[in-house]
């Protein structure tokens, strides 16, 4: 059963795959680029970054010499930045330990900053050749559905059980196009949602078929609970029309990214709580406007944030204060990009 699931993966991969830019290549810092973009991140949204940082960053070397300001820049929007901040990292390991020459093994590969087993399996076996099997969301589910496994996939036994079968599985003489192929094969035929069964070239033997489990493998744990948390945003505007801006330093979300000045409440602020807020750095403020009376929304994993933008129109010329110019050449989070795009001076 094991080489026909291996072989019919790997013959329908050769029909159906998609045309992408890092399939064409066997240089280990594409392929390593793309599959750090497309951790947590779908195909159409990362396929524009990674043209983007091939462009701006043609090779590791260049990576390497940007300044983690503009790499985040050219991040921004995609989320999740400690991958780009680990990133750059990774790419000056590389210029400074290995003289740029990304490692050829997997054991050697998980020394980067930010390349775990799935990221050192993948660069390993597409680029080397290296018989590592890789582990993602889509291999779990074609694997779990296929072979009946009842393990929740998120749990702390599972990997250990998945990664065994896999690399039982897992051809010596082709093991990248057979990594490729079972993930393509779990993004595009076995989806977790209404997969299309009467045309899957492996349905004969699959378990979950058979059982009536479709829809009901991969099991999974119950996420935790979703935090909430109330950003209350002072957007302090100065005389000059400019505004205030701040590096976010703290070990949160968004680190390195810039926002404004910022009161987290447990619960949304009235105006009087945000004037009367022993937090306020400096407040000669000529009138206090709130921008959004409907709290703008933004979820995170495991988070959700409920914000308001507060204008805070001071009377005075302050120090450091950046003009809309500046400000666009900083990295920011999507909620404060999107405050720019609505934004209007009065």
């Amino acid at each position: 059963m094991q080489s026909f699931f291996t072989d019919h993966i790997i013959e329908w991969y050769q029909i159906y795959k998609r045309s992408l830019p890092w399939r064409d290549t066997q240089n280990p810092y594409l392929v390593w680029l793309s599959e750090i973009m497309l951790q947590q991140t779908r195909v159409a949204q990362g396929l524009p970054y990674y043209e983007k940082f091939c462009r701006h960053y043609p090779t590791v070397f260049d990576l390497a010499h940007a300044s983690e300001q503009q790499v985040l820049k050219d991040w921004q929007g995609l989320g999740y930045y400690s991958r780009a901040r680990n990133l750059h990292q990774a790419a000056k390991q590389v210029v400074s330990n290995f003289n740029g020459v990304f490692p050829q093994t997997f054991t050697d590969l998980k020394k980067l900053k930010g390349v775990g087993d799935y990221t050192a399996a993948a660069i390993a076996s597409f680029c080397f050749d290296e018989p590592v099997a890789v582990l993602d969301g889509n291999v779990y589910r074609v694997l779990s559905r296929y072979f009946g496994i009842q393990t929740p996939v998120n749990s702390t036994i599972a990997k250990k059980e998945f990664n065994t079968l896999a690399q039982k599985l897992i051809p010596k003489d082709q093991p990248g196009i057979f990594n490729q192929a079972i993930m393509e094969f779990g993004a595009l035929q076995c989806k977790p949602k209404n997969p299309n069964c009467s045309l899957c070239p492996i349905a004969v033997h699959c378990t979950a078929l058979k059982h009536g489990q479709v829809g009901q493998l991969p099991i999974k744990l119950k996420k935790k609970k979703e935090k909430l948390r109330f950003f209350n945003y002072l957007i302090y505007i100065d005389k000059d029309q400019k505004i205030v801006m701040k590096k976010r330093e703290q070990h949160d979300i968004w680190k390195h990214l810039y926002d404004f000045p910022l009161i987290e409440s447990g619960d949304a602020l009235s105006r009087s709580s945000i004037e009367q807020h022993p937090s306020l750095p400096f407040f000669d403020a000529a009138r206090v406007e709130l921008f959004n009376k409907v709290p703008k929304i933004h979820k995170l994993t495991h988070q959700h944030l409920h914000i308001h933008y507060w204008l805070i129109y001071m009377d005075k010329i302050v120090e450091n204060a950046l003009s809309l110019d500046q400000i666009k050449l900083l990295p920011k989070p999507v909620v404060v990009e999107n405050f720019f795009d609505a934004f209007r001076f009065s």
